[in-house]
């Protein structure tokens, strides 16, 4: 069985496009923001947990797949 840490650099890179994955960041950090009612100074929490998110989102893809 192959390490998170390599699930999680696949899912970087080969797997989802950088693009996409900066979408789906996006996206979610949206509704992060949305659902606190934009309140100022969380933008790059929400964007960290975000990113966060969707690599573990990436991860559970994998192992579905593999």
């Amino acid at each position: 069985m192959e390490t998170v840490g390599k699930l999680l650099q696949d899912c970087h890179i080969g797997v989802i496009e950088p693009e996409k994955f900066r979408k789906m960041v996006a996206e979610r950090a949206y509704y992060k923001a949305e659902k606190r009612g934009f309140a100022v100074g969380y933008d790059m929490q929400d964007w960290l947990e975000a990113e966060r998110e969707v690599r573990d989102q990436c991860v559970y893809w994998l192992l579905e797949i593999k």
